[in-house]
């Protein structure tokens, strides 16, 4: 069965190499290289060069991909920065997201184009953190005073979509699953606050010798906590990727110190250098292509639940933000909050093998979170660096991709943003 992987493992490596590079050529464009390892995944896929198959090995490879992308969200959250404002904003925002997309998915059930309403619904709430934190990273937009907004709105916008998946599509009593989540939760905060107290200078100072040794002690102690996490997420019958999240806050709390930079990027080192690439890869070659071919009227469906991802997850950052960010900020931030992807596959695959949703709808919603992902990225950047005012040429030259928004300013005009 490993032997038989080879091959197109082989393929989705090149494919992961080529990504970057490509992305790289397409910089007037600004292609992430997620759309890009997406795009490769269609092209070796069944359903058009039909060069890969993957098997067992390879799915179990792609899971990993997809655990390590809820860890490493969970890892970029970082509670000092997004307490307080950010994290109120995000979390009633995202509640009203919630409610505009359980309204508009009744109304496609209600006329037919759609089975499920909770199906729909939960994917259009998701912004996908794992996938907007590279592009963000790189243009330099998470170091600034507008950081903490779009964190605490990815942060949201993943945990609460996973929080409902554990609760509402797991086969368990509903009331039963909130029992097992708030468990759950009181042994991740528990692990979380002995991470942050309890640290002996006797094993600090063995993880930091080994930091850099071929034992990689830190590293594993990590890896360590992400499986026993969700395992437990498992055993309890919730999402593992509620158990992947957790993971990375933990870890998080436990890495602070003169050393958290090094572990920070070996672990995203393991993450966007192996695992995630594998997922959005095979992701791709698992995308029904053929469903568009076969069943035209579902490319009308794209545009629709574009639209749809932008009202639900924009129209809230427009309405809610008005006091802490100016109205040329509060567009770009709008733009990424409607950004999904990740989630909307793992939802579209799990109402598919329930029967729960519509193949041309599955298909719809993952191609419009990736055109998402493609465009709403790249627009919200422009209008952020539009919103910051002209620069120096050397500025640019630097770097083409950084902004600098400027704090925000309340109606008195005094500074409302966190200073990162």
């Amino acid at each position: 069965m490993t032997e038989a992987a080879i091959p197109t493992l082989v393929l989705i490596a090149a494919a992961a190499v080529l990504a970057p590079i490509i992305s790289e050529q397409t910089r007037g464009l600004r292609v992430p290289s997620v759309v890009i390892e997406l795009g490769l995944g269609i092209l070796i896929g069944p359903y058009v060069l039909k060069l890969a198959h993957p098997n067992d090995v390879v799915s179990a490879l792609s899971d990993m991909g997809l655990t390590f992308l809820m860890f490493l969200a969970g890892f970029e959250l970082d509670l000092n920065r997004i307490k307080g404002s950010p994290l109120r904003l995000a979390a009633l925002g995202w509640l009203m997201s919630l409610a505009l997309a359980l309204g508009m998915a009744f109304a496609l059930v209600s006329t037919g184009l759609a089975l499920d309403t909770l199906i729909i619904g939960l994917s259009l709430t998701t912004t996908a953190l794992g996938t907007l934190l590279p592009v963000l990273s790189d243009a330099g937009v998470l170091t600034t005073s507008f950081g903490p907004y779009i964190l605490g709105i990815g942060s949201v916008g993943e945990f609460g979509p996973i929080v409902v998946v554990a609760i509402l599509l797991t086969h368990k009593d509903p009331v039963a699953s909130s029992v097992l989540l708030v468990s759950f939760v009181a042994i991740a905060a528990a692990t979380a606050l002995l991470a942050t107290r309890a640290h002996p200078p006797r094993v600090v100072a063995l993880l930091r010798r080994h930091l850099d040794s071929s034992a990689q002690l830190p590293v594993r102690v990590a890896v360590l906590l992400v499986f026993v996490l969700v395992y437990l997420a498992f055993e309890l019958g919730l999402d593992v990727l509620l158990g992947a999240f957790a993971a990375g806050i933990v870890v998080r709390l436990l890495t602070v110190g003169p050393d958290s930079k090094a572990i920070e990027s070996k672990l995203s080192a393991i993450g966007f250098g192996f695992f995630i690439p594998i997922f959005f890869i095979v992701s791709g070659i698992h995308f029904d292509v053929h469903v568009f071919i076969s069943r035209p009227s579902a490319l009308l469906r794209l545009p629709l639940f574009l639209a749809l991802m932008l009202v639900v997850r924009g129209a809230p950052a427009l309405l809610l933000y008005r006091r802490e960010l100016r109205d040329v900020e509060r567009v770009p931030l709008a733009l990424f909050s409607a950004t999904g992807l990740p989630l909307i596959v793992v939802i579209t695959t799990i109402g598919t093998s329930e029967g729960r949703i519509l193949p041309e709808n599955a298909a719809a919603l993952v191609g419009a979170g990736m055109l998402s992902v493609l465009l709403f990225p790249t627009i919200g950047l422009r209008r952020l660096r539009a919103a910051t005012g002209p620069r120096s040429r050397a500025d640019v030259s630097e770097s083409e991709t950084e902004v600098e928004p400027q704090p925000p300013h309340d109606d008195a005009g005094t500074s409302t943003g966190t200073d990162a």
